[in-house]
């Protein structure tokens, strides 16, 4: 049956403060990334405040990173003529592989404070992070933004905010299905029993990067940017593809070497 999106992206109105379901489902993958990381901090010989420290330091690497990275991927003229621009976040624009960068040098700048290894802090908080994006992308459904090309398919969307009334793939479920359950399920699974330093790091990066270049397929592109080449290659894709390319050295090199993940020694 077709759903005609009518969701409004106000949760709460309180008149002069609006609480929008987009922030909410950042505070909901925070809580959840928390829950997690409890649940296994112990193989790191992490304590609790350690989590919520890293958890500031990811918090600053996404909305920095997340920013910077939607400016200059997807708005870089903008950027150039008007530089102040990038402070205009009322106006919306947060990029998953400006925040994937932030989030690393995050990461880096934490482990180093706590004497972890990079990779083995990267091991343990990625399998925390899927449902955050899963939440993020229902934020994109309920926002209607991002929706995806026309489809045939009973499933279909009709997204008022789009330039017609044709019903489309709802590309921000696939994404929330993808990366917030099965990359979840992948990720916890894999990770039941310590791995290799580094291996979870890029199977992470390996299965994101695949399911976002699937995507893409079905959403469509940035009206501004349009495919890169070929017709059908997309930002995103692009973006993946470096990805897909680390993660799989990762996995490769992560299990030649075999080296277990150690705690921290305090």
């Amino acid at each position: 049956m077709i759903y005609t999106h009518n969701l409004s992206p106000v949760a709460l109105d309180l008149g002069v403060v609006q609480i929008y379901w987009y922030g909410l489902m950042y505070l909901f993958g925070c809580c959840v990334a928390l829950l997690l990381g409890q649940l296994r901090r112990h193989r790191l010989g992490l304590e609790s405040q350690d989590l919520w420290d890293c958890l500031f330091w990811m918090i600053v690497g996404v909305l920095v990173g997340g920013r910077l990275g939607y400016m200059l991927f997807y708005q870089f003229g903008s950027l150039v003529t008007n530089p102040l621009s990038i402070f205009y976040i009322w106006q919306g624009g947060m990029s998953f592989h400006g925040a994937a960068i932030g989030i690393c040098l995050g990461l880096i700048f934490f482990a180093r404070s706590r004497r972890i290894n990079p990779f083995d802090l990267s091991d343990f908080v990625l399998c925390t992070i899927p449902p955050g994006l899963g939440f993020g992308r229902l934020g994109n459904f309920i926002n209607g933004e991002l929706w995806g090309k026309p489809t045939d398919g009973s499933w279909g969307v009709i997204f008022p905010q789009s330039d017609s009334f044709l019903p489309r793939h709802p590309s921000q479920l696939y994404q929330m299905l993808l990366e917030g359950l099965v990359l979840f399920a992948i990720m916890w699974v894999f990770t039941l029993k310590p791995r290799p330093r580094m291996t979870a790091t890029g199977l992470f990066l390996l299965c994101y990067g695949l399911m976002r270049w699937l995507v893409e397929f079905v959403r469509l592109p940035d009206p501004h940017l349009g495919y890169l080449a070929f017709g059908w290659l997309t930002m995103g894709q692009l973006l993946s593809l470096p990805m897909i390319l680390i993660g799989l050295g990762f996995l490769i090199y992560g299990w030649q070497r075999n080296i277990l993940p150690q705690p921290v020694r305090r």
